[in-house]
């Protein structure tokens, strides 16, 4: 005669916090010279925007820097200070695909995922190493949009 097993699930009960820590990686990148900059920031709000304008600004400070945006709100806080040698040009309303630096974004994050770090810090050192081995070249490559190059479109 066959027997009847009861299998039953025991759930623990214990304290436990879900706790999330995130840094955040704000760059420019130049589809013409290949150069670009980025910055690991605490938080995305237009207080670290801010911090990363300012910094901008001072990497070739006598060089016109335009930058394509998403329509982000913190791109477009009142409180912004825009430094005099930064130009800001907003993309229409969800068209990520026109921004060259989403393609730059896709990348890092490929190189990102599915790796185990121990710690923020860990990860702060990643992003650091892998944005240092990011080349000129490949920033061109990446980055070159054909409307870029398009002088007649820009007005500005």
């Amino acid at each position: 005669m066959g027997h009847i097993i009861h299998v039953f699930g025991i759930k623990p009960i214990c304290a436990f916090q879900q706790v999330f820590k995130s840094t955040w990686l704000s760059g420019a990148f130049s589809p013409i010279t290949g150069d670009h900059f980025q910055l690991i920031l605490p938080h995305c709000n237009a207080d670290n925007f801010q911090v990363f304008l300012d910094n901008f600004s001072k990497e070739n400070p006598k060089e016109l820097k335009i930058m394509v945006l998403d329509n982000g709100r913190f791109h477009k806080a009142k409180k912004l200070i825009i430094p005099e040698n930064i130009v800001l040009v907003f993309l229409p309303p969800y068209s990520p695909e026109l921004n060259p630096a989403e393609k730059m974004w896709a990348k890092y994050k490929r190189e990102f995922s599915n790796k185990f770090y121990n710690s923020l810090e860990d990860v702060e050192d990643f992003i650091t190493n892998v944005v240092k081995a990011t080349s000129k070249k490949e920033v061109m490559s990446i980055c070159g949009y054909s409307y870029v190059f398009l002088d007649k479109i820009w007005a500005i």
